[in-house]
């Protein structure tokens, strides 16, 4: 399935995360989240995907030299051309960081919003998993903390044309709080206030944040102490379940949710 197919463009289709060390990170995650490993093809990069319960539901790797991608979990939008939307990013007040860049089956972005939140666009085949596809382990949705949450959807919107006729497959709305974006009735991505470009904690800044299933999250942030993790914000109940932040090793922040 690739990025070009109609109901794909312009919504989550993957995630990334950057590393130092990344036999570390792959046994942190290991055994927070049960992944497994294979090898995935890249130029100029050691890459892999993680899995879980043999579906693909990110991918893990290390850059060489100093190509300026962020230590940190960062959502893909699947575009049917980079080089078209980063034009449409720019035009629209944002930066472009990184790309278009050939890596493996695909060419990526990396951008940053009017605010500063870092995401990328992938032109090539999505992950399974945001298709619906993924259980314990896997992302459940992406939510973007911001300081203007509706100025945060025009932006993504126009840059992915959202309201174009051939894009329907998009829904848009509000609870709890929250601007909801929806693919074809499944919840993907969420943004909310509260968030400070010059916020000293990272938690509090402007950013794109990945939230993982997990069956139990009081055990799993238990174990990701143990792993060499941290919880800066322990599990508590939430409107979509009971929920956690945590810090992997190399100090990238994710969230997990019961699922």
């Amino acid at each position: 399935m690739t990025a070009t197919r109609v109901g794909l463009h312009g919504v989550p289709g993957r995630i990334s995360l950057t590393v130092r060390d990344l036999r570390a990170v792959q046994d942190f995650y290991a055994v927070v989240l049960g992944w497994e490993y294979e090898p995935r093809p890249g130029d100029g990069a050691v890459q892999c995907s993680a899995l879980a319960g043999g579906t693909v539901v990110g991918t893990l790797g290390t850059v060489s030299g100093s190509a300026g991608v962020p230590g940190a979990w960062t959502p893909h939008f699947l575009v049917d051309s980079a080089d078209r939307i980063a034009g449409r990013v720019r035009d629209r007040g944002a930066t472009v960081a990184v790309g278009p860049l050939r890596i493996g089956e695909g060419r990526a972005v990396w951008a940053a919003d009017p605010a500063g939140a870092v995401f990328g666009l992938w032109e090539g085949p999505g992950d399974p998993v945001w298709r619906g596809e993924g259980g314990p382990g896997a992302p459940a949705w992406l939510e973007l903390r911001t300081g203007d949450p509706f100025a945060a959807a025009m932006f993504y919107g126009n840059v992915f044309e959202w309201d174009a006729p051939d894009h329907g497959y998009v829904d848009i709305g509000f609870e709890h709080d929250r601007v909801v974006v929806r693919v074809e009735g499944r919840t993907v991505a969420r943004m909310y206030g509260g968030g400070l470009e010059e916020a000293p904690d990272p938690i509090l800044r402007p950013s794109w944040q990945v939230h993982f299933r997990v069956r139990d999250v009081d055990a799993a942030a238990r174990v990701a102490t143990a792993a060499g993790g941290s919880v800066p914000l322990p599990p508590h109940d939430t409107p979509f379940g009971r929920g956690a932040t945590l810090r992997d090793p190399e100090g990238a922040l994710f969230h997990l949710v019961s699922g």
